[in-house]
């Protein structure tokens, strides 16, 4: 199977690929989370929900395991690196671990495992059958479990969503890049709030740099249309 990409299509099979979903939660992408509250505007966030959902159901009716994963700390913050590391300072800036009420009036925590802010948004919750895997750090490689799950799975293309496009996204295509995976980045399935007012934005320039150096960009249309012509081309 071919699927469209730039700079020139990849090739792929189901049983060789996985679909990672990456930080759509509701710290991210929901009113009343992390991002919302800072000001934030999540609204492109939101706009990649719906064909994000297509996605990920094509992906399951084709047999290509989805892999959530979700920023989270423990609630004593002991993950989450020294004081004085760039990854503590910086989401102190955004009040990590700061004890809030969702708008469902529960009582949760920025940016803290199994509260509603990690939660997935709700169009996109995971079904049995799905993983998810919590990380600490930008990179979703970074001492989680992803690549042993990824190798179990015999995975060598790994299609990419979430955001955002620039820090997490990026971070982990990196480092897939790094283990030798073929990382696609479905660009309409992603975005980024940082940078949305300049005159190229850090999406764009993360979609170029992917392009050039670390993988693959494409659409979702196109990897809809490939799973597709998948019965057909089977039934011949």
């Amino acid at each position: 199977m071919l699927l469209d990409a730039h700079p020139e299509p990849i090739a792929f099979e189901p049983a060789e690929t996985a679909l990672l979903v990456i930080d759509m939660q509701n710290d991210f992408g929901t009113k009343g989370g992390m991002f919302d509250r800072a000001g934030i505007d999540i609204s492109q966030i939101q706009k990649a929900v719906a064909v994000t959902a297509r996605v990920i159901a094509a992906a399951r009716k084709a047999g290509i395991p989805v892999l959530y994963l979700k920023m989270g700390f423990l609630p004593d913050l002991s993950d989450a690196g020294p004081p004085d590391s760039p990854n503590w300072i910086r989401h102190t800036m955004m009040h990590f671990g700061k004890a809030v009420r969702a708008p469902d009036g529960t009582e949760s925590r920025i940016l803290i495992r199994d509260t509603w802010n990690t939660e997935i948004v709700t169009e996109l919750k995971p079904q049995p059958g799905d993983m998810v895997i919590w990380k600490s750090r930008f990179s979703g490689f970074y001492q989680t479990e992803l690549d042993s799950v990824l190798k179990r799975q015999n995975a060598k293309v790994l299609v990419f969503t979430g955001c955002t496009t620039s820090v997490c996204v990026e971070s982990t295509i990196r480092d897939a890049t790094f283990r030798d995976y073929s990382p696609v980045l479905l660009r309409d399935c992603t975005a980024e709030p940082i940078g949305h007012n300049l005159p190229t934005t850090n999406h764009q320039a993360s979609l170029l740099l992917i392009e050039a150096l670390f993988g693959w960009v494409s659409h979702s249309d196109h990897l809809l249309k490939a799973l597709e012509a998948r019965p057909a081309a089977v039934a011949k």
